[in-house]
């Protein structure tokens, strides 16, 4: 056989020695571990458009109801966490209703808030503004709401200014949730 043939030869069965070794550690059952780091998280989901109606005596104040649902985990220590809300967009056109500028000392877009879940709502009156959040909903720490989300609402009051002129008028509330 010539030389060349002969280290292919060699070649080959090393390799194949290499191979039934390697295979030799392989077993039928193995194991591995899996490690997660469950974070504190948050999120929220409001209904759309809220309108707000007055009813009986002439003049009584506005009304309605927002809906949300909301997920929350805070952590099992020190955690918390909060639902805030903020006027970004004022009631337009102009000659009604305004939370930043009313038309009337006292005139006012208030809410009230509760939760079905995890967490503590606002249950008194409270003045919601243009210029800063406002908080709406409190959880402590471990706060863990349902799979699917638990429920809230947010009741509004809006005064019935006699000033404000006729018309349909829209204002843009951002809700904000966070959890540590």
């Amino acid at each position: 056989m010539t030389r060349p043939l002969l280290l292919f030869f060699a070649a080959v069965t090393c390799s194949l020695l290499l191979v039934s070794t390697a295979s030799a550690q392989f077993a039928k059952t193995g194991t591995t571990q899996i490690t997660v780091g469950v974070a504190a998280e948050a999120s929220i989901s409001v209904t759309a458009a809220t309108s707000l109606t007055t009813s009986g005596t002439i003049f009584n104040d506005y009304a309605g109801q927002t809906a949300f649902q909301y997920k929350v985990r805070t952590t099992k220590v020190g955690g918390s966490g909060t639902v805030t809300m903020k006027v970004t967009g004022d009631f337009s056109p102009a000659g009604g209703p305004s939370v930043g500028t009313p038309p009337s000392s006292g005139d006012a877009l208030t809410f009230t808030s509760a939760l079905t879940g995890v967490g503590s709502g606002i249950p008194t009156a409270t003045p919601i503004t243009t210029t800063s959040e406002t908080n709406m909903a409190t959880f402590g720490a471990n706060a863990r709401s349902t799979k699917a989300g638990d429920n809230g609402t947010v009741s509004w009051t809006l005064t019935n200014d006699p000033l404000y002129e006729t018309g349909s008028y829209t204002a843009t509330v951002t809700f904000t949730i966070n959890a540590v």
